[in-house]
């Protein structure tokens, strides 16, 4: 019952904290109201007589069509620059060699070939730059908000009125009437090569050749559109709205004169949604309800005039129909909704009738107002920008009650977290009062929302779950503060040190500044450089690098320890140096923030693919393949020096064979990623086939190994021996056989006593089987061997998530857990019976390693610097498996806060590990005082984790009281980033430093929660999976129906040493004793 306690009180307070994320998320990300109204051509945008052209023609809609074919080509991440020539070499300068300039040199013939047939724009996108989005802006014309960036993947319709859904609805001539294709190969090619590799160029050939095979086809009624959703960062990324990945190609072709004139020397900025009015007036169709672009005036110039300024008033004709559609949207939305500034619609609706109205006048007499005619056109286009720039400002208004509300829920269940945990590490901590006024308060939240929706009002789900969230908060948060907080002065509910709350506030104060969360990457291993080194000074200063007093209990015989301390000042010192050189090896994989030209990214982030020249690539790819071993190496001596490695175990037996398997499938998926482009033709197909089975193959061996775990989660060794005789314990003075006759006079008798006693036995034995004699080992480890495992098993996918290089931060990364594992035992002192306590300054130093992690693997903030290659990983081509892809990246992604999450737990365990370290004085039974005067102390096998099974109920507070702390760290995080997004909503780099970060924060902490509570399960299930092995022996025992005895061993000793405890001749009895902890059973 306390297990699931502590489980529920846990998964209930991530529930509050997602809670106050959704709704602080509700307010801070608005979406825009999307309108359900479609244009038509039965009804006119606005009042007044059509354009000229469209005037007595049958079947001819708001404007005449100039085309009867649409050819769409939509290149995925097609960058502006990918569209222009190779620059030729100006004499005195270096020459510029690109690999991807030039290769579309068939865009460039046209161009001088047919300068009034063809066109190429610079297309400017609107952030963010992410593919749905930029498909939604190239069809409906509107400005997708920043929060349906979050719709990336499993996206597949749009509501809105679009530019496919008129021409499904309005174009029905029996032959087709528009092509659309959609090549993603350049933003593969980007995301897994980046622009600047040979492969770019090769595959930017193969658009051009599909683009000359198109334009010989073309037919004299046909236009042909080559465009691209966004562009591309230097490293292939794309989702911020940095210049390179804002600006893409814009191609125009007709067969026929399309351009009055020859394309200028720099091609023209036009905005991306201005290609959806454009094309829809040019097709006939009427232009989308919600659009907002400016259509493209030029393409609408007559050619030959066969009238005077017939093509500025095309022109005109265009721009005022575009106007008029614009100025239906507004009026419909600003009725609809109140989110668009009053009076500068006022003033723009005045611009458009005082446009609208010379427009109408001048039809009349269109003859000899050229002037005028520009005037209008000049109002028109001032009308349509100033829309564009209103919409983008107005859709960025917040909820403030909303933010409100998310944040306070956030601050109430940083305080409950706080609360809580320093009530669960008080002696009269108990579990029955965590779960009553938390269902109560949920219950009451239950029926409050269920009166709301019978009653017809209508509520969102994220106000739904505030509401229960604060229904069941208030209630706890009252109860739990008169019953224990208010007993306390305030100062105790903030018992962390004062330097740790200082590294906290400083944390918390830089979420504030964008210079701070820019340069994150270089300020987290600084706060965790100074724990560090404030944990090695607060052990000197508390004289902890000394011999320290593990148990609390008076020490019986010899008052000199009996072997060499557990730490001591060089050891301390040792480790911590060993930490700050990790520390800055991992920070050597580093990727530069945008915003910083200055730095330079570390070059071994990218995959070995990208890299050119055999040598080096094979080099790296030797000291990648070193690392894995090393790692598997490393895990290995661990459970070896434990004695884990020696059970029969399922899990120990994956660990023997599993993991070598699964260290070769990823050496070799390396191999074959890293040289697939320079696979021979024949083999390229089994290549690839391998490239897709490899990465599966790995990925089912971690699970298969995960649910062994889950299974059979004790690694220990089991020995029964039928018919040994009762043991007895001889208990000595000295180490080793006796070396004198003092020695000899000490141990004699009590093996005279010993053989007296077994002979008795003997006579008096009636059966003909002795007692079962059972040994035990290595228990003292159980749970830290099982979260080590699971550790392993789950590193291993994530690695091949991530480039070849990153195994060397994974290597890095377990080797500086380790020593910062080490360190923060060495101040930890053990306490029995209890209570156990995981101070502040371990909990904090964990966080700051998971931030510092997640830099270190090459990941930033921001949604350029997100790993898509990632999605790629053991995923053939052309799937369609969009929640596969959204799920492999965010787990490379949050790779980081998956393992320290997970692993939490071991700062727990990791204290009673190291009590391996130096052997301990029997305690002397009760009753037995005046031997224990005579009889020096017997040192016995160090318990360990078995002190934790000896106080279940401290145990389980223990774990509640860590999650909670890890929660509240985490939890402060998001709080001071809703904060400081909320605080400075109107900042220059909201959208660009406040907001990534914001949601960053959140999915990272929500990944954190749910690997805290997995992590803290598997250590349940261990603990359970104990109890269940001891009461199966008992009841084994019982059923013998004979004496027997039970010998448990630590990690003290191995298996073959441990046989000498085992005392059944009385020549075993002469050998050392006293590393062994006898626990005897009679029936």
């Amino acid at each position: 019952m306390r297990k699931i306690s502590v489980l529920l009180f846990l998964a209930w307070v991530g529930f509050l904290f997602y809670a106050g994320i959704a709704l602080f998320t509700s307010g801070f990300l608005l979406t825009r109201l999307e309108l359900t109204n479609h244009s038509s051509c039965q009804e006119p945008p606005g009042p007044g007589s059509l354009p000229w052209g469209s005037r007595g023609e049958p079947g001819a809609c708001w404007m005449a069509s100039r085309f009867s074919r649409l050819v769409l080509v939509l290149i995925d991440a097609l960058r502006f620059d990918f569209a222009q020539p190779q620059l030729s070499h100006v004499s005195g300068e270096p020459p510029i060699s690109l690999p991807f300039l030039g290769k579309l040199g068939f865009l460039q013939r046209i161009l001088e070939i047919q300068p009034h047939h063809a066109r190429l724009y610079q297309s400017k996108v609107d952030p963010p730059t992410t593919t749905m989005q930029r498909l939604k802006a190239l069809t409906t014309g509107s400005l997708p908000t920043f929060i349906d960036a979050g719709s990336n993947f499993a996206s597949y319709a749009i509501a809105e009125d679009n530019l496919v859904k008129q021409l499904t609805s309005t174009v029905d001539s029996g032959e087709w009437d528009v092509l659309i294709t959609h090549f993603l190969g350049v933003d593969h090619c980007g995301h897994k090569h980046g622009p600047h590799h040979p492969e770019m160029a090769k595959k930017l050939s193969q658009m051009d050749q599909v683009i000359q095979g198109l334009v010989e086809r073309l037919e004299n009624d046909t236009l042909l559109v080559v465009t691209g959703d966004h562009g591309m960062t230097t490293s292939g990324n794309h989702g911020g709205d940095s210049e390179l990945e804002t600006s893409a190609a814009l191609f125009l072709y007709s067969p026929t004169a399309l351009f009055p004139s020859a394309p200028p020397e720099e091609p023209e900025v036009i905005p991306q949604i201005s290609l959806v009015p454009t094309l829809a007036l040019l097709l006939g169709l009427p232009i989308p309800f919600g659009n907002i672009g400016e259509v493209i005036a030029e393409v609408f110039s007559e050619v030959e005039d066969s009238q005077p300024h017939s093509s500025t008033l095309a022109q005109a004709s265009a721009l005022h129909l575009n106007a008029q559609q614009v100025s239906r949207f507004l009026h419909t939305y600003s009725t609809a909704a109140q989110d668009l500034q009053v009076k500068e619609l006022h003033r723009l609706q005045n611009l458009f009738s005082k446009a609208s109205a010379d427009y109408q006048r001048l039809l009349q007499s269109p003859q000899g107002a050229e002037a005028a005619l520009q005037t209008v056109i000049t109002e028109l286009q001032q009308f349509l920008r100033g829309v564009r720039a209103m919409c983008i400002e107005s859709w960025a208004r917040f909820s403030l009650v909303r933010m409100a509300g998310g944040a306070a829920l956030l601050a109430a269940t940083c305080f409950l977290c706080l609360l809580v945990s320093q009530w669960a590490a008080s002696p009269g901590f108990y579990f029955r009062p965590l779960l009553i006024p938390m269902a109560w308060g949920l219950t009451g939240a239950l029926v409050c929302a269920g009166l709301l929706a019978t009653t017809g009002l209508k509520l969102d789900s994220v106000v739904l779950g505030a509401m229960a969230a604060v229904g069941s908060l208030l209630p706890f948060l009252w109860k739990a503060w008169a019953s224990w907080g208010a007993k306390r002065p305030l100062a105790a509910l903030l018992p962390m040190p004062g330097p740790v709350l200082l590294l906290l506030l400083i944390r918390f104060a830089g979420f504030f500044s964008d210079s701070f969360v820019i340069a994150e990457a270089r300020a987290a291993p600084f706060l965790l450089i100074s724990l560090i080194l404030l944990l090695v000074a607060q052990l000197h200063w508390e004289g902890k690098l000394l011999p320290p007093k593990l148990l609390t209990i008076p020490r019986l015989g010899f008052l000199t320890p009996a072997g060499p301390p557990r730490h001591n000042g060089t050891h301390a010192l040792g480790l911590g140096v060993g930490l700050l050189l990790c520390i800055r090896l991992a920070g050597l994989f580093h990727r530069c923030p945008e915003e910083t030209p200055a730095c330079s990214s570390s070059p071994w982030l990218s995959p070995l693919a990208s890299m050119v020249g055999g040598r080096a690539k094979n080099v790296w790819y030797g000291a990648c393949v070193g690392a894995l071993a090393a790692l598997l190496a490393a895990v290995r001596l661990w459970l070896r020096r434990y004695g884990n490695l020696k059970s029969p175990e399922p899990p120990v037996l994956f660990v023997r064979w599993g993991l070598p398997l699964m260290g070769l499938g990823t050496a070799a998926y390396w191999a074959l990623a890293s040289g697939a482009d320079e696979a021979p033709p024949r083999l390229r197909a089994l290549v690839a086939g391998a490239s897709v089975m490899l990465p599966r193959a790995v990925a089912g061996l971690a699970a298969s190994g995960l649910m062994l775990l889950l299974w059979r989660p004790v690694t220990v060794l089991v020995k029964a021996a039928a018919g040994a005789p009762r043991t007895r314990t001889v208990l000595t003075p000295f180490s080793g056989p006796p070396t004198s006759q003092a020695d000899l006079d000490y141990v004699v008798p009590q093996i005279y006593r010993h053989m007296q006693e077994e002979f008795r036995g003997r006579l008096e034995r009636t059966k003909s089987q002795g007692p079962l004699t059972v040994a035990a080992y290595q228990l003292g480890s159980v749970y830290s061997a099982a979260m080590v495992t699971a550790l392993t098993l789950l590193a291993f996918p994530l690695l091949l998530l991530h480039a070849e290089r990153i195994s060397l931060v994974f290597l890095l990364l377990f080797l500086q857990s380790f020593l910062l594992l080490h360190l923060l035992a060495a101040g930890i002192p053990i306490t029995t019976p209890g209570p156990f306590t995981v101070p502040w300054q371990a909990v904090s130093a964990w966080a700051f390693m998971a931030t510092q992690t997640f830099y270190s693997t090459g990941h930033q903030p921001v949604f350029p610097a997100i790993h898509w290659h990632a999605a790629f990983v053991g995923v053939p081509e052309g799937h369609d498996f969009t929640w596969l892809s959204a799920l492999l990246v965010g787990t490379n992604t949050f790779a980081s806060h998956i393992l320290f999450a997970v692993g939490c737990p071991l700062l727990l365990l990791w204290p009673f590990l190291c009590e391996s370290q130096g052997p301990r004085k029997r305690r002397q039974p009760p009753g037995n005082e005046a031997e224990a005067r005579v009889r020096p102390e017997e040192e016995e096998e160090p318990l360990m984790e078995m002190r934790l099974r000896d106080a279940p109920h401290h145990f389980n507070a223990a774990l509640l009281q860590l999650g909670l702390k890890y929660l509240f760290v985490l939890g402060i995080q998001i709080l001071a980033c809703a904060l400081a997004a909320s605080i400075l909503r109107r900042h220059l780099m909201v959208w660009k430093v406040f907001a990534p970060k914001f949601i960053f924060e959140a999915v990272g902490f929500i990944v954190s929660s749910v690997g805290l509570c997995l992590g803290i399960a598997l250590v349940m299930r261990v603990d359970g999976a104990v109890s269940s092995w001891f009461r199966q022996l008992v009841l084994a025992q019982q059923k013998a129906g004979e004496q027997s005895s039970l010998v448990y061993t630590g990690a003290g000793s191995s298996a073959r040493e441990a046989q000498s405890h085992l005392l059944p001749p009385c020549s075993q009895d002469l050998l050392a004793s006293g590393t062994s902890l006898f626990y005897n059973s009679k029936s």
